[in-house]
């Protein structure tokens, strides 16, 4: 985990793929985003994510230090407010230049966190996408995600009704074989400062 920006109300880290953004069940899943920043900032208050990213996947993430950022972030991101992208390298080569994708899916209760597409009781994610050329096998894409649902990309890019292609390195929607990561890394975090109201932009190039 590497620090990005930090101030009196907020810190802005890049996370590392494979490393928790939020404390697991049992005691070898405790070592976390959180439990770092908690640690750095005594003065923490005890639940300082905002939004989350998958374990397996890198890159940015902010963090409220007190009460009011907290509310005022977490206020932006129910609002759809933060603009968010993700860049991903797929399995396979995709064709197009980009669009939008919007499929509705839920858990798989008996299958659990594995997300099914469900036109029926499913919610329905949104996702802009971009594709940024071929690599050899393999195509990199930039995603936009209009909606934050759980392993929304991964869904989006695997699923025969989006890309149908899978991200690469994904064990649960791909072969899971090849780079030893997830291919998936949030590359940008724009929001309104919750102190100061200005726009404020992070980036993050992706390590791949």
């Amino acid at each position: 985990m590497t620090i990005l920006h930090e101030d009196d109300c907020i810190v802005v880290v890049e996370k590392t793929g494979g490393f928790l953004a939020v404390p697991g069940r049992g005691p070898d899943k405790q070592d976390c985003v959180v439990s770092r920043v908690r640690e750095r900032y005594p003065g923490c208050i005890e639940q300082p994510a905002v939004h989350r990213l998958d374990m397996d996947t890198s890159g940015v993430m902010v963090l409220a230090l007190d009460a009011a950022a907290h509310r005022e972030l977490s206020r932006q991101f129910e609002n759809r407010e933060p603009e968010k992208e993700y860049v991903a390298i797929l399995e396979g080569r995709l064709e197009g230049r980009g669009g939008t994708i919007s499929l509705p899916f839920r858990l798989d209760v008996d299958n659990r966190p594995i997300q099914i597409h469900d036109p029926v009781h499913g919610k329905t994610g949104v996702t802009h996408w971009e594709n940024l050329g071929a690599e050899g096998g393999r195509t990199r894409v930039r995603f936009r995600p209009v909606t934050g649902r759980t392993h929304q990309l991964r869904v989006h890019a695997a699923h025969p009704l989006g890309l149908g292609c899978p991200i690469a390195g994904d064990p649960f929607y791909g072969s899971g074989a090849g780079p030893g990561r997830l291919m998936l890394h949030a590359s940008l975090l724009a929001f309104h400062h919750p102190g100061t109201g200005r726009r404020v932009r992070f980036v993050s190039p992706p390590p791949f």
